[in-house]
């Protein structure tokens, strides 16, 4: 498991841990979560990885952001532990 508080650092992150599942926030300094899912789908050819929006953003409008950024899942703040853990079970 690896954090980060940026989407540079998210980038870095993913480029050496390969991971299987993401938990992106949409709202990050230096680049946002969208523009993280769209690099981890093509530029790091992480298509089979599980990407989560997990945002305050919950309008139609910013789930059809995060869907066309290449996010499996959006899940909007404050996130109930156990709904999470359902939802990761359901997808692997």
């Amino acid at each position: 498991m690896a954090t980060a508080h940026d989407g540079a650092r998210a980038l870095d992150n993913a480029r050496l841990h390969r991971p299987e599942i993401v938990l992106l926030d949409i709202s990050m300094p230096e680049m946002d979560g969208y523009e993280v899912a769209k690099r981890i789908r093509g530029e790091l050819g992480l298509g089979d990885a599980l990407l989560v929006a997990l945002t305050g953003y919950g309008e139609d409008r910013h789930r059809r952001l995060a869907r066309e950024a290449g996010f499996d899942q959006h899940v909007t703040k404050p996130v109930d532990a156990s709904k999470l853990e359902e939802l990761l079970k359901l997808q692997l």
